[in-house]
């Protein structure tokens, strides 16, 4: 009986022909990326750490993964993570839901025992990502600026059900 290596089939090389128009909203990530990773502390206080971002194709080209780190992986050998810039380590799963028209995205970080799961759809040139923390918070990830060689991400939150948000986190990614 032949054996796979998890790694292959976990793997894909392109997008599933049958929605590939539907899956470039995030597959025009698909690479790799630095990142200048901003936390906005309620105080106003900001603090600022270099991270590393990978996007590729997953589950027969039907999903998109990603690992998004700081510090990066190079300086995690170094040092480790201070508590102040932060410690990701985490992993996105994007999949595109057809019957939704929209994607159904989990995010897990163990690094800082986040659990997030969020609906996500494009907004004019923008991507807005939204769903509820534990304590049932509103959230609202947003990839803005997009380019082929850049994006800016934002991460919010709102306390008041929608009325105000916060910026908790900015991610500003430069593709390698």
């Amino acid at each position: 009986m032949p054996t796979n290596d998890f790694m292959s089939v976990l793997h894909a090389k392109a997008p599933a022909p049958d929605r590939a128009d539907k899956l470039e909203l995030y597959g025009r990530f698909v690479g790799d990326w630095n990142s200048r990773v901003i936390r906005h502390a309620p105080d106003g206080g900001r603090r600022e750490a270099d991270g590393e971002i990978h996007f590729g194709w997953i589950l027969q080209g039907r999903a998109v993964q990603d690992v998004w780190m700081i510090p990066r992986l190079e300086d995690r050998a170094k040092a480790p993570a201070s508590a102040a810039a932060g410690n990701w380590y985490g992993t996105t799963l994007r999949v595109y839901d057809p019957e939704i028209d929209a994607w159904r995205i989990w995010w897990i970080d163990p690094a800082t025992n986040a659990f997030r799961q969020q609906i996500g759809r494009a907004r004019g040139a923008d991507i807005i990502q939204e769903g509820r923390t534990d304590a049932g918070d509103l959230t609202r990830w947003s990839f803005t600026e997009i380019r082929p060689d850049s994006f800016h991400w934002l991460g919010e939150a709102s306390d008041d059900g929608g009325a105000s948000w916060q910026l908790q986190v900015e991610v500003l990614a430069r593709r390698r």
